[in-house]
C-alpha cells in the first residue's frame, strides 16, 4: 500500500511569522495533530501538540513568532513511498508524522495513526521494534 492512498490531503498550515497564540487558537479550531508551517507557500517546519506544550511553557504567546518554536528539521516523503517505508523513517527519525511531498509541493500528510487504520500489523511491528526497547533503558 502506498502512502497516496491513505494520506491525509486536508493540510491545515499556518504562517511562520504568525504568534504562538495564533497556533493555539488554530488547534482549538481545527483540531488536529499538527500545523505545517508555511513561508510563502513553503513548507518551513511543523508543530506539535507537544511543541506547544513543552517549548512555550515560559514564552510570550502574543508576542513570540510560531518559526521561534517550530521545528524546522521536517522529515518528509514522497506519495509514492510504500508504508513500510514511511515506518523505518518514522523509526529512525523519532518522529510520528511525516508531510508528503512531491515535486517540492505539499500534498498530503501521513501519521502513526492513519497507518495504523490502515495496516495494523505493520503498526504492531513498529511499536514491538521501536517503543518497547525504549522501556528496557
Amino acid at each position: 500500500m502506498l502512502v497516496c492512498e491513505i494520506m491525509n490531503k486536508k493540510l491545515v498550515s499556518i504562517d511562520c511569522n504568525k504568534t504562538i497564540l495564533d497556533a493555539f487558537k488554530l488547534y482549538r479550531d481545527t483540531k488536529v495533530g499538527s500545523l505545517i508551517v508555511i513561508d510563502n507557500n513553503h513548507l518551513v517546519g511543523i508543530i506539535t501538540e507537544r511543541d506547544l506544550i513543552e517549548k512555550t511553557i515560559d514564552k510570550d504567546l502574543q508576542n513570540t513568532l510560531v518559526k521561534e518554536i517550530m521545528s524546522s528539521n521536517v522529515i518528509t516523503i514522497s506519495p509514492l513511498d510504500n508504508l513500510e517505508t514511511a515506518l523505518k523513517i518514522m523509526k529512525k527519525n523519532r518522529v510520528k508524522k511525516l508531510p508528503v511531498l512531491s515535486s517540492a509541493r505539499l500534498k498530503g500528510i501521513i501519521t502513526v495513526t492513519d497507518i495504523a487504520y490502515a495496516r495494523p500489523e505493520l503498526t504492531k511491528r513498529f511499536i514491538e521494534s521501536w517503543i518497547k526497547p525504549r522501556w528496557e533503558d
